[in-house]
């Protein structure tokens, strides 16, 4: 338990430590040039500016992205893409549940049974 609560203060030290290097490299940049917006290092990302609908769509529902994390909205640090992390969890459920792959379906015309004429728009049996 000990461990747990130093691990704990150790991280939110952390996070502290990304959040003031984030806002003084902001600072330090003059005025005209400041976006709020980077990466701390060149490593972990912080963006400070108002999170918009599309950005925390972006960030959080992105079904065109394959990337598991991506930048976060607000803060320091990054999110989770959860429409992948859905695709990657329905994958391991179907690997470690042995469901086969699903198969794609076929848009096309079937041919006529060997033997038999095939019949024209017209004629009825």
């Amino acid at each position: 338990m000990r461990t747990l609560r130093g691990l704990r203060g150790l991280l939110r030290l952390a996070v502290i430590g990304l959040v003031v290097a984030a806002v003084a490299t902001e600072l330090s940049k003059p005025e005209e040039e400041r976006t709020w917006h980077g990466k701390v290092w060149g490593a972990v990302p912080y963006d400070f500016r108002p999170p918009t609908w599309e950005r925390i769509r972006a960030a959080y529902w992105n079904p065109d992205s394959n990337q598991l994390f991506s930048d976060r909205v607000f803060g320091v640090g990054w999110a989770v893409n959860l429409y992948q992390a859905k695709r990657l969890l329905e994958s391991v459920f179907d690997r470690l549940m042995g469901a086969p792959p699903p198969l794609p379906i076929r848009m096309s015309t079937r041919e006529p049974a060997a033997g038999r004429p095939r019949r024209s728009g017209g004629e009825r049996d």
